[in-house]
């Protein structure tokens, strides 16, 4: 009897254990039909990004192809000069931002939650709004040359030639505002890698333990932050220039184009080591699994990979070297160049020694990633070259330089990408992709990219200058172009066979097994094409948990961890602390909505609509644009739940609703404003770079005067100080006087706003007739701006009061708002200070 009872109790078990699976099944699904579209889940939006993101790095192969084509030959005339700029421009341009930084997103966003042990990242719908801005933003961008209109001034956009429009037509204006656009979708993304590895990690995966792909992200998201502004303000400077002919890179006028140059590379350096870390980042998986043992030397790589990202951007002067700065700055930024070498050596020593100490099984993976860092150590040996100034002014703008950038970024991106691709694709597809045909793929693609741009460096060394559409007969460089153009199309055809490879009918092929590499990280315990995570998120001890935390996999697909159920019909996760990966919340994590894409939408009709300056247009896109996101930020975000706590399993039970620094809205909008701090930070520095080059900086220009940028720097602290009080006032139960509190900040931001406004008004400062005027124009702009969000953020949590939707227990936005009006006044009083003392105190 008793074995009876015992056998019905496994069966009852057993049965509610699948039922509960089926019940997570059904909550986390992605939807069908139209509503396809409105998915928010973190497989789903990875899975658009990658396939956008291969579509146009294969368009952008096909223009280098065009280009290859028409070089193979001296006097070729098979394109003209400006279509060949424009195929020039558009491949450097799409294959930078369209494909190397977004296909790593991509990888994280569908990669980084199984990995940490998550359900799902913490803001679903922002990585939505970020890729349905990315393939809006890439499609105008790429759809230009169809036109005749695509941008023609090079992938860096140097003026005076981009500023002139006249020489660079409308495509200049393409390239600014859809690379904005698709700037903010890589700064969505950075915000929510951030957050996610920062707050969503399995309950014990301490900082020391995460996985190195983990750490990497960090590091690559946090680069993100501090490149992407500084191109952002280098933008804004140049479209004003090209709308309304505000001089800034008009040296007639006091302007300069080398400020241009230094906002473009302290992006564009850090820009090859984004791409280049997460290549590295797929290695640190790759390699331990088949090495089959932990990788050798974790702190070190950890450390190296930080100190890369921090070297990385001192490094950018030395795409300046021949623009004429001085000798101190050649010596400096030249020693910088040579120093970054050594961390990421570090990291190459690191994935060998990690080889040497285990028993190394050969595969497609481990074929593509060292050949990729063979590869990608020339390319650093030649960067040491080019690193010292002397050889930097002979070999600059000739083709050495291509040789040398593509070494580095196809070597360290391209091919340990396809490596990751053959590794992971059993979680992509549940189907192994063919070895023999990757083999085939990687000679192909090796020798193609060798054949094709190890000649490069000799055609630069014989003189060859870069962006020549053809050349003269008879000087050395037609055979050596020949040879460069059959190995590009060798190298197309092995992109080609793993193209095939990934969209081949695969029915007929066996399922893949769970953990078919049987590596030793998290991700492996997903069912291939599961969704959903892990069937329960359990506690982690190890870095390699899969391998040292013995029962794991039966244990989680059994149900027998935290959030094995979804009793509330609601997709959960949890949210643990930053350090120790503590629990310290269940999270609602929104469900399928339009509304990403409504507000991507109407944001790219504002840039759209900017680029041929239909300001109705952009006025009612962007007017759309702020209902969508209010519309969004009402229904979705701090919903008040139904009771205060949930049993998340194993006896613990967390809240579902916190606010303040354990929160992850939080931290997404501190790391907001750290990038926006550092685009504001770019703007002063331009300020101070006009500054230094010119003898007399307002050369007899009206300044604002000093009592009013005094006086609205003063407003905007008195504001500040009433949205604090409002917080405090709040947190007591004094819901009248917060309310209060909150009509008086936003009254006060507005005065402050007319007092920003009134110093160079009503001084007459002209932004068209020098650089002082308009850069200060652009500073007060800037501020007043912020200031209007501000208000808005402010009546918005007054509405919410009114509502009966903020409360001293439920009060996520007004910290929001607070934490936002910190870096507005920081922001506010510097801007003021500046415009009103420098040089007027002087």
């Amino acid at each position: 009897m008793a074995t009876k009872a015992r056998t019905r109790a496994r069966k009852v078990n057993a049965a509610s254990k699948q039922a509960e699976t089926e019940q997570l099944r059904r909550v986390w699904e992605t939807p069908r039909g139209w509503r396809y579209w409105t998915s928010v889940n973190n497989t789903q939006v990875g899975l658009w990004y990658g396939g956008t993101a291969f579509a146009f790095m294969l368009f952008a192969g096909v223009l280098a192809l065009l280009m290859r084509v028409q070089l193979a030959v001296p006097g070729n005339d098979m394109m003209s000069a400006d279509f060949y700029n424009q195929a020039f421009t558009l491949h450097g341009t799409v294959m930078m931002f369209l494909f190397a930084v977004p296909i790593f997103e991509a990888v994280a966003i569908f990669l980084l939650p199984p990995m940490l042990g998550a359900r799902e990242l913490p803001f679903p719908r922002l990585g939505a709004f970020g890729f349905w801005s990315f393939f809006i933003g890439g499609v105008f961008v790429c759809g230009s040359i169809f036109f005749d209109a695509a941008p023609s001034s090079g992938w860096f956009m140097y003026p005076p030639l981009a500023t002139d429009k006249e020489l660079s037509g409308i495509g200049a204006d393409i390239w600014l505002l859809g690379l904005s656009f698709i700037e903010v979708a890589s700064i969505a993304a950075a915000v929510e890698l951030i957050v996610g590895i920062m707050k969503c990690r399995a309950p014990g995966m301490r900082v020391n333990l995460m996985p190195l792909f983990a750490w990497y992200l960090l590091i690559v998201a946090g680069m993100i932050l501090f490149a992407f502004p500084p191109l952002i303000a280098g933008d804004l400077l140049f479209e004003m220039q090209r709308m309304f002919d505000w001089p800034f890179f008009d040296p007639a006028r006091g302007g300069d184009p080398l400020l241009w140059q230094h906002l473009f590379w302290i992006f564009g350096h850090p820009e090859v080591y984004i791409i280049f870390l997460p290549a590295i980042a797929l290695m640190a998986m790759i390699v331990p699994t088949f090495a089959q043992r932990p990788i050798v030397g974790y702190s070190w790589i950890v450390l190296a990979a930080v100190g890369t990202g921090f070297l990385s951007f001192g490094l950018w002067v030395h795409h300046m070297f021949t623009t004429g700065l001085p000798q101190i700055s050649l010596a400096f930024f030249s020693a910088a160049s040579e120093a970054v070498a050594i961390p990421t050596g570090v990291q190459i020593f690191v994935f060998i020694a990690t080889m040497l100490a285990g028993r190394v099984i050969f595969s497609v993976p481990m074929l593509f990633g060292s050949g990729g860092i063979a590869i990608f150590v020339i390319g650093g040996l030649t960067g040491v070259m080019v690193a010292l100034a002397p050889f930097d002014w002979q070999a600059h703008d000739t083709y050495f330089i291509v040789a040398h950038l593509h070494y580095v970024l196809i070597g360290g991106m391209l091919f340990p990408l396809v490596g990751g691709l053959y590794y992971y694709y059993p979680l992509i597809g549940a189907r192994m992709l063919s070895m023999r045909l990757g083999r085939i793929a990687f000679w192909l693609m090796f020798t193609g990219f060798n054949v094709g741009f190890f000649p490069m460096h000799l055609t630069g060394l014989r003189g060859m200058p870069r962006r020549v559409f053809t050349y003269p007969r008879g000087i050395g460089w037609d055979w050596l172009n020949l040879v460069s153009t059959i190995g590009a199309f060798v190298f197309a055809a092995g992109v080609l066979v793993v193209v095939f490879d990934v969209l081949r009918p695969k029915k007929r092929q066996p399922r893949a097994v769970q953990n078919p590499w049987k590596a030793g990280t998290l991700e492996w315990l997903n069912e291939p094409e599961e969704n959903w995570g892990v069937r329960s998120i359990p506690p982690i001890e190890s870095r390699y948990p899969l391998w040292d935390q013995k029962g794991l996999a039966e244990k989680v697909n059994a149900g027998a961890w935290y959030l094995s159920d979804a009793r509330d019909g609601r997709r959960e996760t949890l949210i643990s602390s930053v350090l120790n990966a503590e629990p310290v919340q269940c999270q609602r994590v929104a469900g399928p909505s339009v509304l990403p894409m409504l507000s991507a939408a109407f944001l790219g009709g504002v840039f759209i609509a900017l680029t041929f300056e239909l300001w109705v247009f952009a006025l009612l896109s962007a007017l759309a644009t702020l209902a969508a996101i209010l519309w969004w930020l009402w229904t979705g975000t701090g919903e008040i739940p139904e009771r205060k706590s949930r049993d998340v399993g194993l006896g613990l039970r967390l809240p579902l609703y916190i606010s303040g620094p354990e929160s992850v809205g939080w931290w997404a909008m501190f790391i907001t404003m750290v990038g926006d701090g550092t685009a504001f930070a770019s703007l002063i520095f331009g300020y101070f770079f006009y500054w230094t080059i010119h003898a007399d900086f307002t050369a007899g220009q009206a300044g604002p005067g000093w009592w009013w940028p005094m006086a609205a720097a003063g407003l905007f602290l008195a504001a500040w100080t009433a949205t604090m009080g409002a917080l405090q006032l709040n947190a007591t139960g004094r819901t009248a006087a917060m309310r209060l509190a909150l009509a008086l900040g936003a009254l006060l931001a507005l005065a402050a706003t007319a007092a920003g406004l009134a110093g160079p008004w009503l001084h007459g400062m002209q932004p068209t007739a020098h650089v002082y005027p308009a850069i200060v124009w652009v500073l007060v702009a800037w501020v007043l701006v912020h200031a209007a969000v501000g208000i808005l953020m402010q009546l918005y949590c007054l509405a919410r009061s009114l509502a009966g939707r903020l409360s001293p227990a439920h009060d996520m936005e007004l910290h929001n708002v607070v934490l936002y009006w910190h870096f507005m006044t920081i922001s506010a009083v510097i801007a003021f200070a500046v415009i009103g003392l420098f040089p007027e105190a002087m």
